[in-house]
């Protein structure tokens, strides 16, 4: 793992979820850039003190040199080095695993895909949100026909733990995701925007044609937005609206998708992930439960308990880590990553990072309808 060391609350998320499944163990880290801090917490995690590093890429040499060094790093760090990081690794033929989005700019974006197009090594976007039962269900459905042709598509992520400056108080969770340098163009978009982004063309299968972006930075001396108002026009004809913010009071992970065709509409709700709600048009609307009647194959294949016990945000992470497991033991085998996994991976990380693009450069030109270019 690079980065996720003590206080870091993300690094705690990829290591419940590598190990939910028991298909990996964490042997080695670059967990701080500071060297005590580094230390200290490879040893809180029972990392032996030879394979505690304080450089990334003192760790990607020395791993890659040993007989049973490292097969797969975790990144876990702020925006900004997830380019350096994943480029270490991934020349040296060791799988990446990296918390989204790909990249802080597009220019490293394209960068990165080229490294990864040249190298041996599996890389893998955490959009963990993908890796719910329910989601997996509707995407399941809109493929079948059930909603019929898509004409509508709401999705919308607020929160309220930015409400007030707490980059300025103390929180290091909110200092660097204010930090343009850290962080990148993007605020609540390239933070949570982009999760809500992926998770609709995700479900839908729609691409993303062009977009109108309103972004707003309401907190006084903040440099990113906060608050996002984005119209969308996907490809095909199928229109959208997306709403992400950081200062919404009332709201913890409200992240929300909603999906109307012309033969019924879809919708879910993360804070209750167990339930997906359809209504086909002109009948009454029907709650489907993760592992209850009307659920199909695509649910079942990510859930571990039964119907009525609650999954989510950790689960969701370890169906992706799992995947991944699935994926790199197969290239290690000489054979093909097998169908249906559903791993995110550059493509979908272009796609985020020219999303951030794009809502920045239409924000600039008072919410100018704007194509994405990766």
């Amino acid at each position: 793992m690079v980065g996720g060391g003590s206080g870091a609350f993300i690094g705690a998320v990829h290591r419940f979820a590598a190990r939910l499944d028991g298909e990996f163990r964490l042997v080695a880290g670059a967990l701080s850039s500071t060297p005590d801090k580094a230390r200290a917490s490879a040893a809180t995690l029972g990392i032996a003190e030879d394979r505690s590093y304080d450089d990334f890429a003192k760790m990607a040499q020395r791993e890659a040199r040993l007989k049973d060094g490292i097969e797969a790093v975790a990144i876990c760090t702020p925006n900004h080095l997830h380019y350096p990081v994943a480029r270490e690794y991934l020349r040296r033929g060791i799988h990446v695993i990296c918390d989204k989005p790909l990249t802080a700019t597009m220019a490293e974006a394209r960068k990165l895909a080229q490294v990864a197009e040249q190298s041996d090594a599996l890389f893998v976007l955490t959009h963990n949100y993908s890796g719910y039962p329910m989601i997996r269900q509707a995407r399941e459905m809109i493929a079948a026909g059930d909603i019929g042709t898509i004409r509508v598509v709401q999705v919308e992520y607020p929160q309220d733990w930015m409400t007030d400056a707490v980059e300025a108080q103390g929180s290091k969770q909110a200092e660097w995701r204010a930090d343009p340098a850290r962080a990148g163009a993007g605020g609540s978009i390239g933070d949570i925007g982009t999760h809500a982004f992926h998770l609709a063309g995700f479900v839908t299968g729609l691409k993303l044609d062009s977009l109108a972006a309103d972004l707003a930075s309401f907190v006084p001396g903040r440099q990113l937005d906060d608050n996002a108002n984005i119209l969308l026009r996907y490809q095909g004809g199928a229109k959208g609206v997306l709403w992400c913010s950081q200062v919404a009071p009332g709201h913890e992970n409200g992240l929300r998708l909603r999906v109307f065709g012309d033969r019924g509409g879809l919708s879910w709700h993360q804070e209750d992930p167990n339930y997906l709600w359809f209504t086909p048009h002109g009948e009454p609307t029907r709650r489907l439960t993760r592992g209850g009647p009307g659920t199909g194959a695509a649910a079942a294949a990510v859930s571990r308990t039964p119907s009525g016990h609650p999954e989510g945000y950790l689960e969701g992470f370890a169906n992706i880590y799992t995947a991944a497991a699935t994926a790199i033991r197969a290239r290690q085998a000489g054979q093909p990553v097998p169908e249906g996994l559903l791993l995110p991976g550059i493509a979908e990380g272009l796609d985020g990072v020219a999303f951030v693009d794009a809502c920045v450069r239409s924000a600039k030109r008072n919410a100018a309808w704007t194509e994405l270019r990766t």
